[in-house]
Parts: C-alpha cells; sequence; structure tokens
C-alpha cells in the first residue's frame, strides 16, 4: 500500500475530546491484541484512560498471574476476557491457536535483553522476542502497531532489524524516546517506542505533543530528543501528587479491604534496617549512609567509592519519582525509600507512581504483583500514544 501524508484529526484533538469525555462521538472501535501484556498497563492506556475506544481481542503472556490480574480488568466488547497464558513462539506454532482479526497489535517485548542491567546480553534469545511479535502482526491483518522496549533499543542492531522487516511487511516507522513525566506519571521513566502503519507516514501523529512540561533546572536524559508541549502543558507531577493523602501503612500483609488500602502494605525490617533507613536524609542515598552510620554500612558499597546514587535513596516530595523496577520494595536496588518515613515504599504507592487507578485489580503473591507493576508501561503515558493511534487510524478513513 503506497503511503500518503494526511491529518485529518490530530493527537492533540483526540486528547481534547478524550479530556471532555467526547471520544465515544468518534463512532470506532479499533479491535486491540496487547502482547508480552503483563498486568495490561498499555491496555489500561489504551482502554480505560482512552474512553474505552480501543477493543481488546487478545492479549497473551508467558507469566500466568499477569494474565490473570489483565483478565480482571478488561474484557472486549463481546463481555469475554482474551489474555491467554503461554510463551508466544509455542502459541504461534500450535495449529489450534487463531490469531484474531485486530487494527492494532501494541506490547513490549521483554527488555532485558537490551538493558543495560544485563551483563551477558550477547546471544540473549530475548533479543529476537520482536519477531513473533511482527508476526501477529502478519496473523492479525493490524495496519499499526506500536512496540515498547527500553532506551537502549534505539540505534542497536535489533532495532536495524526491526525496521527492515516491518519495512519488508509494508510499514513506514517512527523510533522515539519518551519519558514518563512528559506525559502525566510522576516517574522520569524513559522508554522507547516504535511506531509502524502500511497505509501512512506515522511521523504525521506521532510523537504526541507533551501534557507536561519539564521543570528549570531538570535535567533530561535524551536533551537531544525534544518533543513539543501542548500550550496548556503543566509542571511535571511529583511523589507529594501521587501519594501523599496515604496513611502510614499499619501491615505488612496484603489486605482484603477496598482500594487504595489494600496494597499498602510495608516490610518487616531487621533492626539493622531500621537504623539504616533514619541514618538516610532527605533526598540521600547511600553515600549519606556511609557517612552518618559507617558501622552499619554494607561493605561492598563502602569499597564502591562512585555512581549507584540511588542506591537506597528516599525519593523526594516535589520531584517525580526515579523508574520504578520490578524490586521497588528493596531500597538497596533503588531510590525506594518514602520521603520522610522510614520505610521503603508500598505496592500501592507503587502502582500510583506508575499512574495506575486505585481500582485496578492486580492478582498473585506480593512479589508477583510486584513485577506486574514494575514491569508495566505507565497507564497514562500509553494513553498518549493511544491518541496518536486513533488520530492515526482515523486519517485512513
Amino acid at each position: 500500500m503506497s503511503k500518503v501524508s494526511v491529518r485529518r484529526v490530530s493527537e492533540e484533538e483526540i486528547y481534547r475530546l478524550r479530556q471532555a469525555g467526547k471520544l465515544a462521538s468518534i463512532g470506532v472501535r479499533p479491535r486491540l491484541i496487547d502482547l508480552f501484556a503483563g498486568a495490561g498497563g498499555m491496555t489500561a492506556g489504551f482502554t480505560e484512560y482512552c474512553g474505552q475506544v480501543f477493543n481488546p481481542v487478545w492479549a497473551n503472556d508467558w507469566n500466568g498471574y499477569a494474565v490473570d490480574t489483565y483478565n480482571a480488568n478488561f474484557r472486549g466488547s463481546d463481555g469475554h476476557t482474551h489474555a491467554v497464558a503461554g510463551d508466544i513462539v509455542s502459541l504461534l506454532e500450535d495449529a489450534d491457536i487463531e490469531v484474531p482479526a485486530a487494527d492494532v497489535v501494541i506490547g513490549g517485548p521483554p527488555c532485558q535483553g537490551y538493558s543495560l542491567l544485563n551483563r551477558n546480553r550477547d546471544g540473549d534469545v530475548r533479543r529476537h522476542l520482536w519477531k513473533p511479535f511482527l508476526e501477529v502482526v502478519r496473523r492479525s491483518g493490524a495496519h499499526v502497531f506500536v512496540m515498547e522496549n527500553v532506551p537502549q533499543l534505539l540505534g542497536s542492531p535489533e532495532h536495524g532489524d526491526i525496521l527492515a522487516e516491518a519495512k519488508s511487511m509494508g510499514f513506514a516507522t517512527v523510533s522515539k524516546h519518551l519519558c514518563a513525566a512528559d506525559y502525566g506519571v510522576p516517574q522520569t521513566r524513559w522508554r522507547t517506542f516504535v511506531v509502524g502503519s502500511d497505509f501512512c507516514d506515522p511521523t504525521e501523529f506521532f510523537p504526541p505533543l507533551r501534557t507536561n512540561s519539564t521543570p528549570a533546572g531538570s535535567r533530561r536524559m535524551f536533551n537531544g530528543d525534544h518533543t513539543a508541549n501542548l500550550e496548556d502543558a503543566t509542571p511535571w507531577l511529583t511523589v507529594k501528587d501521587a501519594i501523599s493523602d496515604l496513611p502510614k501503612p499499619t501491615t505488612t500483609e496484603l489486605l482484603d479491604v477496598a482500594p487504595p488500602l489494600n496494597l499498602h502494605f510495608s516490610r518487616n525490617p531487621t533492626e539493622v534496617s531500621r537504623r539504616r533507613y533514619s541514618a538516610v536524609p532527605p533526598g540521600g542515598n547511600r553515600f549519606d549512609l556511609q557517612a552518618n552510620a559507617p558501622e552499619i554500612t554494607p561493605a561492598c558499597w563502602v569499597r564502591k567509592t562512585s555512581g549507584g546514587t540511588d542506591l537506597f535513596g528516599r525519593l523526594w516530595w516535589d520531584r517525580p519519582s526515579s523508574t520504578i523496577r520490578t524490586e521497588f520494595y528493596k531500597p538497596e536496588k533503588g531510590r525506594y525509600l518514602h520521603p520522610d518515613q522510614d520505610r521503603p515504599i508500598t505496592h500501592r504507592e507503587a502502582a500510583r507512581i506508575m499512574s495506575f487507578p486505585d481500582e485496578f485489580v492486580f492478582r498473585g503473591s506480593k512479589t508477583e504483583i510486584a513485577k506486574q507493576i514494575g514491569n508495566a508501561v505507565p497507564p497514562l503515558l500509553a494513553a498518549r500514544v493511544a491518541d496518536s493511534v486513533l488520530a492515526l487510524l482515523l486519517s485512513q478513513r
């Protein structure tokens, strides 16, 4: 199909309609497939936060707990759940599995193969899971795809392979770094998005304009990859905006109570851990721990004299959070200490920092829920991507 450059409705107009609760007037229900879906952060952005315009018809993740979470939150227009658990390669080899027709395929092939946290990346099979992703695009007949991954994807050999394969399938593509804080998420989480279309140039619609502007003096990781702001863009949201209304947690277990307190539990730290927490001042980190309590500072940190400035760090009330990962309940893994309480953040606090609504249902153990939260695409970021995709699809009409 030949590419044309058209712009009948902009992603900003879609955003304005969505904010006004008028997206239903568009009268379309694009069919949506979410691969490597996890808890469904991307689907939440395309559905719950995008006026229920997109219709989820199929989803997949290898983790059964994540699939249970997905199915607890999302149903298609037929009233049924559609997420299936299993390895996507095996599913595509199963003659009994039929990939349904779809308009859009979204998802994030597991990113550890690209991540700087993985020091043995060469030969990692997870680097190639974009292949079954594009195979689902092919089988479903989708006209648009959105692939999400870590920033290290951009410029990698695999990125070139993805673009080449998409081109051979008739898709024009655009790839961009996006920061979640620019789109209403109280977290400076950077991700790469690759958007493909087989009927027009996606650069006409993507990336979306930023709803939130970088405060003066804030450092941007990818300084050369700027996206314009909406005229009425507001400053980045902060940790205070997200969690300051929550009381101090009183339990260490999941609770069978109404949200938000059902996920608002803390750990049961040792006395040494408590002393370490209290030795870190507001905004401090492991270096402050070493200065204030060297006798209880881990020896490995004493030997590591540079880097790791987020380890054992406190979040700031007046800034977005740093990136929430799957072990946010372990302050030795990052800047996960509460701004002024001597404890790591709770699962509810992490979920809010990711922009999950309190009503979102999570299934599984505490550890499994933490994985689902940390691995997710922040729904509010996904919603702005959905604005671009919907504008793109409408241009086809």
